[in-house]
């Protein structure tokens, strides 16, 4: 049986995607921040769930994952879900210092953390949900754009560094119905349960990139192209 850790499991992708994992006959370890939710998830099939409740903007993430690693037997797969971001055209300090705390920095001590012990072991797969946002600027929510932006390059970076058979794939979502798909006039919204099916499709592919759903890369194509005048004025 494969071992699997979804950091940020409580609710939205993470958590259909643990689920997608488990019927996959993979025994998962699950995180989050809220301890209840954790545990009326392991009470579905409590064989093959461990939970493990620490926050990864607070907590020591290299400590916490090693401790669940050991309650695992192993680690095959790391699927970095947990992600933050609200509109902020305003720059309140205080929501940008939320959304940089968990999509830069504790984003990059679970990368630092994966990475290194993937390497030592000589195998493993890191996945993270990233998002077609990381690809241009946006005036309404400036950090959470930006903090995208640098985990597709962080994301990208560890592909350099990584060997086979150490695998890093970044998925992109566009409109997932979850708590983060904020905002008027969303088109192409995907349920939980199809983008979590499809990125189990891309774990198993070992894509390098995958968006959700995926006419996104007709959208993220198209981003590249725009001008920055035209792109100015969306």
């Amino acid at each position: 049986m494969k071992k699997a850790i979804v950091v940020g499991a409580t609710s939205g992708i993470g958590k259909e995607l643990a689920k997608v994992l488990v019927e996959n006959n993979y025994k998962v370890g699950i995180t989050g921040r809220r301890m209840q939710l954790l545990e009326e998830i392991k009470v579905t099939n409590p064989e093959s769930y461990i939970p493990k409740y620490f926050d990864c903007t607070t907590d020591r993430n290299s400590d916490e994952l090693s401790q669940l690693v050991n309650d695992l037997g192993g680690l095959d797969l790391l699927v970095m879900s947990s992600g933050t971001g609200g509109e902020n055209s305003e720059l309140n300090y205080s929501i940008d210092e939320k959304t940089i705390n968990l999509n830069v920095k504790a984003f990059t001590e679970v990368m630092d953390w994966s990475f290194n012990f993937f390497r030592k072991q000589g195998k493993g797969h890191i996945v993270a949900i990233s998002s077609v946002a990381g690809l241009r600027g946006s005036k309404y929510a400036p950090s959470y754009f930006a903090s995208k932006a640098y985990q597709i390059n962080y994301l990208e970076s560890l592909r350099k560094m990584a060997k086979k058979p150490i695998y890093v794939t970044d998925i992109r979502p566009g409109y997932v119905d979850t708590a983060m798909a904020l905002g008027d006039n969303l088109f192409w919204v995907s349920s939980k349960e199809k983008a979590a099916k499809q990125i189990f499709e891309d774990i198993k592919k070992k894509k390098a990139v995958g968006y959700v759903s995926r006419r996104w890369g007709l959208i993220a194509f198209a981003l590249k192209l725009v001008p920055s005048w035209i792109y100015k004025r969306v």
